[in-house]
């Protein structure tokens, strides 16, 4: 039996009750949630393999891995890879298209904006990158999975529009724990 109330104060309370097993957790909701995961992880065997092959990232393990290179601003996603750490760093036009996708990916999980994918104009002005660069970058980075390319035909006129993957993110993860340690 899972039960949950959340009061005023932001705290959640869960119930579990496994066979012969009871256990309560009450917190916040992020702190809750990750003893709720370790606990059926540790219960339940058949969770536990299936999460060794899961591939899936929340939107909290994004913003603890990137929150020194991308910034949600009012404006939108932002790319800034000129912070502490990563000063010294460069970025290729390939990382810069999949970190500003990936920032906004993150916007939209927050409420932040309506959509997670973005057209190459948007791309463009964030980033100030050539937009045949992003083009040409976009158009690799579809052909191997790591970007979705889809019509967006919620807007009054047609528009192309570039999303990211959850491989494309693991991708990204890879190349980017090479030039800087994750958090």
């Amino acid at each position: 039996m899972i039960s949950n109330d959340t009061n005023q104060n932001g705290v959640i309370n869960v119930s579990i009750q496994f066979n012969e097993i009871k256990v309560q957790f009450s917190g916040e909701p992020e702190n809750v949630l990750l003893s709720t995961i370790k606990f059926l992880a540790k219960n339940i065997p058949e969770l536990q393999l299936a999460q060794k092959i899961s591939l899936n990232y929340s939107v909290s393990e994004l913003i603890d891995m990137y929150s020194s290179i991308i910034k949600i601003t009012p404006e939108g996603p932002k790319v800034l890879p000129n912070l502490g750490e990563i000063h010294n760093k460069k970025f290729s036009d390939k990382e810069i298209v999949m970190l500003f996708l990936l920032g906004s990916k993150i916007a939209f999980e927050l409420g932040k904006t309506f959509e997670k994918a973005s057209p190459i104009s948007d791309i463009q002005a964030s980033t100030n990158l050539n937009p045949k660069s992003i083009s040409s970058r976009l158009s690799e980075l579809v052909k191997v999975g790591y970007v979705t390319k889809s019509v967006n035909k919620e807007t009054q006129t047609e528009s192309v529009v570039y999303a990211i993957t959850t491989i494309g993110i693991k991708w990204l993860n890879d190349i980017i724990a090479k030039k800087i340690a994750l958090k």
